[in-house]
């Protein structure tokens, strides 16, 4: 049976290979596509969202979403992702209109009128707890909540906190405080699935129209990573969660409680993993531990060749 997917997102190059995934594999149904701001402002991430739907024949509704956080202003992710939001490819100029709903509301109407319904979160969280603010009964009918963000151990906009969750703390309180079941795949993991120059040759070797966005995006993604961290390779964040549902044995998760740091300290934005379950609080977050990299690499692979 195929597996009901949202995908919330704001792409950044390595949401534009999540959105490839999901479209790509014959067990996802993918419902449709929300934007948030994140990467970049949601005028470019909302863009980015439908070229890359778009070049790659997805008939799916995107959405424009949020375009600010719930309480604190706005970040975007230019060292990495560029002016806008998408350096390195470019999109033909599409007719393709967005749908006419707010991305909040296509997240509540998909997951109200669709019975097992997942939600798999590349960006902030800021649409998704908005969606359960507005209507707390999709939390009833939510398989789970897949999110790429967080972490174990070190952040990487702060020493404590990452991107997706920095850039809207309260919203991923929101969520994570829910009831819902959420799996967290935090930089801990995604940290170990790096784009380096084998991988790059290895996807140019397809040589669809996926490979070609795939290698031209990865060049300029890995540029900036050298630019603004001096590694060697930029590690491919996002796709993992939608990777984790192609194969449910990719990922080893501990179930565990999970806190957002929302005191506006120097911890902001941190999520606290209770990894050896010292509070005794309830257990609220299934957190990723491990992933098996070469098998990722596999699933990237079959996805582009898909095309």
């Amino acid at each position: 049976m195929k597996r009901n997917i949202i995908l919330d997102c704001d792409p950044g190059h390595d949401d534009a290979i999540a959105i490839l995934l999901a479209g790509s594999n014959k067990n996802i149904n993918l419902l449709g596509i929300s934007v948030v701001a994140g990467n970049q402002t949601i005028a470019k991430t909302a863009r980015n969202a439908l070229n890359v739907a778009t070049f790659l024949g997805l008939d799916v509704p995107v959405a424009i979403g949020c375009e600010f956080p719930m309480v604190r202003d706005r970040l975007i992710c230019e060292a990495i992702h560029g002016e806008s939001g998408l350096d390195g490819f470019e999109f033909p100029k599409y007719e393709k209109q967005f749908d006419k709903r707010h991305g909040v509301q296509l997240i509540i109407d998909s997951v109200m009128n669709n019975e097992k319904t997942t939600i798999v979160a590349t960006g902030p969280l800021t649409n998704i707890a908005m969606a359960i603010r507005i209507e707390p009964r999709l939390l009833e009918r939510l398989d789970e909540i897949i999110i790429m963000g967080g972490s174990v151990d070190n952040g990487n906009t702060s020493p404590a906190a990452e991107f997706n969750i920095m850039c809207d703390p309260e919203a991923a309180h929101v969520v994570f405080s829910s009831g819902v079941k959420v799996k967290m795949v935090g930089l801990n993991v995604t940290r170990k699935v790096l784009v380096t120059d084998e991988v790059v040759q290895r996807m140019s070797k397809i040589n669809n129209k996926a490979s070609d966005m795939f290698v031209k995006l990865m060049k300029v993604f890995n540029e900036n990573q050298r630019k603004t961290f001096g590694v060697i390779a930029g590690p491919l964040h996002d796709p993992a969660t939608i990777a984790s549902i192609i194969d449910d044995k990719l990922i080893k998760y501990q179930h565990m409680n999970v806190v957002i740091d929302i005191s506006h300290g120097p911890s902001y934005g941190r999520t606290n993993c209770d990894v050896f379950d010292y509070l005794h609080a309830p257990h609220n977050a299934y957190v990723a531990m491990d992933i098996d990299v070469n098998r990722y690499w596999d699933i990237i692979e079959e996805g582009i060749k898909s095309y």
